[in-house]
């Protein structure tokens, strides 16, 4: 995955010199961004590959049930569409941040 910003790599944001950084917001803040992209990126796979295994087993005969097949792929779909959405937004955001003028 390619990192536009330069952010995953780097360890994150530097914070401001005439700022003191406090321990304990690091400590509240929330999950690291590119874990929790990372973590939903080999759902998503996880899912599509349970799909592709689904179908696989109805076409030889191995699986019978045509709606858990179905189910499979659907969920499969879904978790896709959202992972696709969260990059468009994340993908506009940076957008709107490079055109921001210093």
């Amino acid at each position: 995955m390619s990192d536009p910003v330069g952010l995953i790599g780097a360890g994150g944001l530097r914070p401001d010199p005439g700022r003191a950084a406090r321990p304990e917001q690091a400590a509240q803040g929330g999950a690291d961004f590119a874990a929790l992209l990372k973590k939903n990126l080999t759902e998503v796979n996880e899912l599509q590959q349970d799909a592709t295994r689904a179908v696989e087993d109805l076409m030889t005969g191995q699986r019978t049930d045509v709606e858990g097949v179905i189910l499979a792929t659907e969920k499969a779909d879904l978790a896709f569409q959202t992972l696709q959405a969260m990059r468009n937004k994340v993908m506009e955001a940076f957008q709107e941040i490079q055109q921001i003028r210093v």
